[in-house]
């Protein structure tokens, strides 16, 4: 095989955060959107133009999360099967949600019925929401502690509930990732839209910018300071068959902060976090859509790879049983599984990435107010 165990887990960790990034820089504008529907139109044709900004192309984003939902259950089968029972009513609750955007935008606009139509809106606002705030809060229980263990026979045990997620540090990283993506989402309509959805979508852009800048700054600060991390006291060869029960984890203040001074080029990563937010702030403002949406591009990219930075190796660390967390050497699939997934992904993935881009260049356009009146029947 052309790379050794130890190097295909690493780059499978790589390219789950890929996947992730993918899903947030695409998926997250479509879902950011959904967020600001109500505040960016204020008229059902205003509603309409922000909906078919998105129309072409929301469900083949969704694309993104089902392969890294996919890669984790193929290259993780262990963390899989952890995150789903300790995550389960969560991620139910984000299924149950995302049911709205199919027929939210299939229904709403086939009745000219005002309650009608702003049902359906409130159900679209909902799927935007509640899918990046659980994601964020999720992500932030991983820096926590996930309350699993395993058995004598390797079995998983979860003791979580829905409500004790939302621990006040989960909440804020859940903030955070809304934020993200309802600045992602309100710099694509900038790049759509004109007239008075543009307006209102350059301000949503700015005042989400100062949200990320803030609720970013101030998870880091009580990661620093009130959050104990998970250190690795004593493991097995990172080329030998996966155990997850097989090394010892001890809880440790400031152990998510220890990859920055052992990687000091990690620190890029919360810096473009803070510095593409604070780029959306300055160039919304001076009208340059285009570069207000790479800037945030960069601060959801930036965001997301310090989460990853922070817990690397850990990608499911147990608060019940820290010893029985999971990492990307002992939770990993066998080296020939890595192996054949990793060619996969280098034919798959360019198709995939290239196809997106023809159809973005293809459909490519100002959606208006106009555009919606000469099209009522044809656009959602």
């Amino acid at each position: 095989m052309i790379f050794d165990y130890e190097t295909f887990k690493l780059i499978w960790w790589a390219l789950v955060g890929v996947l992730f990034i993918g899903f947030a820089l695409t998926d997250g504008f479509d879902m950011g959107v959904g967020a600001l529907l109500r505040y960016v139109g204020k008229t059902d044709e205003e509603r309409r133009v922000a909906i078919n900004t998105i129309a072409p192309h929301w469900d083949g984003n969704q694309v993104w999360l089902i392969l890294a939902a996919g890669a984790i259950f193929a290259a993780w089968p262990i963390t899989f099967g952890a995150s789903f029972s300790s995550f389960y009513w969560a991620l139910v609750l984000t299924l149950f949600s995302l049911f709205f955007r199919p027929v939210g935008f299939d229904y709403r606009s086939k009745i000219a019925n005002p309650v009608w139509r702003n049902t359906w809106d409130w159900g679209l606002v909902a799927a935007g929401v509640i899918p990046p705030l659980v994601i964020g809060v999720a992500f932030g229980n991983l820096l926590l502690g996930v309350p699993f263990e395993f058995d004598e026979f390797l079995r998983i045990s979860s003791h979580g509930s829905l409500f004790a997620l939302f621990h006040p540090f989960a909440v804020l990283a859940g903030l955070v990732s809304l934020l993200m993506f309802m600045m992602q989402g309100a710099t694509y309509l900038m790049m759509r839209t004109d007239e008075a959805v543009y307006r209102r979508s350059r301000r949503a852009a700015q005042l989400t910018a100062m949200g990320v800048l803030v609720t970013f700054g101030l998870a880091g600060i009580w990661l620093w300071a009130g959050v104990d991390g998970y250190a690795i006291t004593r493991e097995p060869s990172h080329n030998a068959l996966p155990n997850p029960v097989a090394k010892e984890v001890v809880p440790m203040a400031g152990a998510w902060l220890a990859n920055y001074g052992k990687y000091p080029l990690a620190v890029m990563a919360p810096l473009a976090g803070f510095l593409g937010a604070f780029g959306v702030l300055l160039l919304a403002g001076k009208d340059r859509p285009v570069l207000s949406f790479l800037n945030s591009s960069l601060s959801v990219v930036g965001v997301i790879m310090t989460a990853g930075v922070s817990l690397f190796p850990f990608v499911m660390p147990s608060s019940l049983n820290p010893s029985h967390s999971l990492t990307i050497w002992d939770s990993a699939s066998s080296h020939l599984t890595l192996a054949i997934m990793f060619w996969a992904a280098m034919i798959f993935v360019p198709i995939i990435l290239f196809y997106t881009i023809w159809c973005y260049r293809q459909l490519w356009g100002k959606v208006t107010v106009k555009f919606i009146r000469d099209n009522d029947h044809a656009v959602y």
